[in-house]
């Protein structure tokens, strides 16, 4: 990874590149596509941080971190909703990168921990998630483990 990586936000300019980010075929059922998350963001404006993850001026992934506070879910409050790195732009450091940015993300806007929800199975995100050190916390939401990784005051 260079140090060329970078997140940003989205614009008319690159909503289109936004929606083609296709995973891994076998990845799919893991993860919505983009153009889901999008429209999510665009109908909870003021909880959704939808992210772009560029290398220059390429565009290699989409990261989605939702931050609300009040929400009566838990594992709601601050984390990763969705993740899609690019196929053909896995195993680079570039979803590491964008874990690690809506964490500071988070501790910016004073969390203490993030989470996020993964779907065991071959192919499946989990041993990417435990990697980066997140850990079950035992609960299950819609049949998806829930993962939280505890934040380091900076």
């Amino acid at each position: 990874m260079t140090e060329s990586v970078r997140l940003a936000e989205l614009t008319p300019d690159n909503i289109h590149a936004a929606c083609d980010i296709r995973v891994e075929p076998e990845q799919e059922r893991f993860v919505a596509p983009v153009v889901d998350s999008i429209a999510e963001a665009y109908v909870r404006p003021d909880t959704t941080w939808p992210r772009l993850i560029l290398d220059g001026e390429r565009v290699v992934g989409f990261v989605m971190g939702a931050f609300d506070p009040g929400n009566e879910v838990d594992a709601f409050r601050a984390g990763i909703w969705r993740l899609n790195i690019a196929a053909g732009e896995q195993g680079r450091g570039y979803g590491r990168f964008a874990v690690n940015a809506v964490a500071e993300e988070a501790r910016r806007r004073g969390h203490a921990r993030i989470t996020v929800l993964w779907e065991r199975g071959e192919g499946g995100p989990e041993e990417f998630y435990l990697r980066l050190g997140f850990r079950p916390t035992g609960e299950e939401l819609s049949g998806e483990v829930v993962g939280e990784l505890h934040l380091r005051a900076d």
